[in-house]
């Protein structure tokens, strides 16, 4: 069996939604259940550059699953999905509350947390690259897992989970971080996670970047990458420059609805982030993978289309990595 290049262990998630406007009362406003999940998303991220064949992730059907949704998981590559039936429970499922624009989130079902041990005898098996959304303390879990497999040293591609990037946290991200290649908080979690005071501005978040790397990333040779919305990325290891890589939509794209919906942009950013990463060997380079990724997630709610002319939206990845190329300064 070929290792899978990449595997995304976050969950598969169905999105509920309700609207409220920010006194409470109902806005009028209403959504379908909706695909989701950081897993689902990150996976996306990296179908924008990767046959279907060469990723994955492991989907937990419960009894509920909507054929609309096993359709549209078809649609961008049924090699891509390992399906273990649940007929026991339902499919995991939370509940997006939106107040005003303040929004929150909640499960309504227990979740299923996918670990390194379940991708044993799966096509899955021993990834190249693994992409996990945890706390710190479940990261090291995570670590300890991947150590326990012989002959498997995949590049591991960390996100925080964004609830526990709290001053709390540090000493257990410090613990894992040795072991991780690339550690990709937001701005707003890498400062919070250094009790840094927001909002985030690049000069804050290069002093941020410094300190995760003082911790020693990758026992010296990782990277820190850290998301900044509408400021693009940033991305440093030890002994190199810092580099900003600029999102491909700028904040003055909202207003002509090409940023539709920013849920999802961060972990398919890291999935194209990987997909760069194992089509150039280039973190640098595999930043600009990431910021096209993330570019097609945005412009609608839930996930982009993928046209039968291996088109997202109706635009081609390839024409937007060369355009993004071009406006970069390095």
């Amino acid at each position: 069996m070929v290792a899978s290049t990449f595997v995304t262990l976050g969950m598969f998630i169905i999105d509920e939604f309700s609207f409220m406007d920010k006194d409470g009362n109902p806005s009028g406003r209403t959504l379908a259940p909706q695909i989701g999940g950081g897993g689902t998303y990150a996976a996306i991220g990296a179908r924008i550059w990767l046959a279907p064949d060469l990723l994955g992730m492991i989907v937990d059907r419960g009894h509920d699953f909507p054929s609309e949704i096993q359709s549209k998981l078809q649609d961008y590559g049924e090699q891509m999905w390992s399906f273990r039936d649940r007929t026991d429970r339902k499919t995991t499922r939370a509940l997006n509350s939106y107040l005003g624009d303040y929004r929150m989130f909640q499960y309504l079902t227990p979740r299923i947390r996918i670990s390194p041990r379940d991708l044993t005898g799966t096509k899955l098996a021993q990834p190249q690259l693994l992409h996990f959304i945890c706390s710190a303390e479940r990261a090291w879990d995570v670590i300890s897992e991947i150590q326990d497999v012989e002959g498997w040293s995949p590049v591991t591609i960390y996100e925080p989970i964004p609830d526990r990037c709290i001053p709390s946290e540090l000493p257990a991200l410090i613990r894992a971080i040795p072991n991780i290649f690339i550690l990709s908080p937001n701005a707003e979690e890498a400062l919070s996670l250094l009790s840094m005071p927001l909002p985030p501005t690049k000069q804050s978040i290069e002093t941020a970047a410094d300190r995760f790397l003082s911790y020693g990333i990758g026992s010296g040779s990782g990277w820190i990458i850290v998301r900044s919305g509408a400021m693009g990325s940033y991305a440093k290891s030890l002994g190199t420059n810092g580099i900003w890589t600029d999102a491909f939509w700028s904040s003055g794209d909202s207003g002509s609805g090409r940023v539709v919906d920013v849920t999802g942009a961060g972990n398919s950013f890291l999935g194209g982030l990987a997909a760069g990463l194992a089509l150039t060997n280039n973190v640098v380079e595999a930043t600009l993978y990431a910021s096209v990724s993330a570019s097609f997630v945005i412009e609608q709610e839930g996930l982009p289309g993928l046209s039968s002319d291996n088109t997202w939206n109706g635009d081609s990845p390839k024409r937007r990595l060369e355009l993004l190329r071009r406006r970069s300064k390095y």
